[in-house]
C-alpha cells in the first residue's frame, strides 16, 4: 500500500476544502505526479467541538478516533486535522494513533518563527469560544514566550462566534466585517500579529485590505505549509 497523507476533516466541509487547496498550492510540484498522495476523511457528522467543550453537547472524540483509524487503515503515514477546536482532543488522538498527528498550534509557531521582522511576543487570537476555553493556543504558545490576547467575552460572542456561524451557513461576506472589527480591537490592544485560529475565519478574511495582510497569520495555511514541509523532508530523507 502506497503511503498517503491523511486529512481528518469535515469540521466543517468548507474549511476542509480550504485546507486541501492550500496544501496543494504549497506543494512544490510541476506535474500531477509530483503532488502528495492524499486521503481525506470528510465526515461532517462529527459532534460540535465548541458545544462539547462548553458542556452543551457530546464529545466528538469517538468520531475523531474512528476517522483517524480509517486514515491509518487506508495507508496514512501522518495526519493533519484542519479544525483548530478539535485540537483540544489532540493528546487523546495521538495516544491512540500509531502515526504522527501534526498539531496546528505548533504549525502556527513554526510559521511565526519564519516570518521576516522582529520577534513576535504578543499575538491576537481569533478562535472559537471552545478553543479559548480549552486554552491550548495560550499554553502552547506561552512555551515559546508568545502571549495571546483574546477578545472580551461580549465581542467574542457578538463578533467572532457570530462570524463563524455565518461562514458555516455560507454567508461569508457578512462575516468579514465582524471579524475585521474584532481584529482591530486586538491590534489596538497591542497584538503584533493576529492568528486566524478557526478554520472558518480565513475563508471570510481571504479578501481583505492590504493593510491587514502582514498582520494576519492564517492557521490553516500554516498547517498546510508545515504538512507539506513534513512530508517532503521525510521523502528526501528516505531517498
Amino acid at each position: 500500500m502506497q503511503p498517503v497523507f491523511g486529512i481528518l476533516g469535515g469540521m466543517g466541509p468548507l474549511a476542509t476544502a480550504d485546507f486541501l487547496r492550500k496544501f496543494i498550492e504549497n506543494t512544490p510540484a510541476k506535474t500531477d505526479q509530483d503532488h502528495i498522495p492524499t486521503l481525506v476523511h470528510n465526515v461532517p457528522q462529527i459532534p460540535d467541538r465548541t458545544a462539547s467543550i462548553l458542556g452543551a453537547g457530546p464529545s466528538p472524540l469517538p468520531e475523531l478516533l474512528q476517522g483517524a483509524r480509517f486514515l491509518v487503515d487506508n495507508g496514512a503515514s501522518v495526519i493533519a486535522m484542519p479544525c483548530n477546536t478539535a485540537h483540544h482532543w489532540h493528546r487523546d488522538l495521538q495516544a491512540a494513533s500509531p502515526i504522527p498527528i501534526l498539531h496546528i498550534v505548533d504549525s502556527v509557531h513554526w510559521a511565526l518563527s519564519r516570518r521576516d521582522g522582529s520577534p513576535v511576543a504578543r499575538v491576537g487570537l481569533l478562535a472559537t469560544s471552545g478553543s479559548l476555553m480549552a486554552g491550548f493556543y495560550q499554553s502552547r504558545l506561552a512555551e515559546h514566550g508568545v502571549h495571546c490576547l483574546v477578545p472580551e467575552p461580549d465581542e467574542q460572542h457578538r463578533l467572532v462566534m457570530a462570524a463563524v456561524t455565518l461562514v458555516k451557513s455560507g454567508a461569508v461576506a457578512q462575516a468579514r466585517a465582524l471579524l475585521l472589527a474584532a481584529a482591530d480591537r486586538l491590534i489596538a490592544d497591542g497584538a503584533q500579529r493576529v492568528i486566524l485560529g478557526c478554520t472558518e475565519i480565513p475563508i471570510a478574511l481571504a479578501d481583505v485590505p492590504d493593510a491587514y495582510r502582514g498582520l494576519f497569520l492564517d492557521a490553516t495555511d500554516a498547517l498546510a505549509r508545515r504538512s507539506v514541509q513534513w512530508w517532503t523532508s521525510r521523502q528526501h530523507s528516505a531517498d
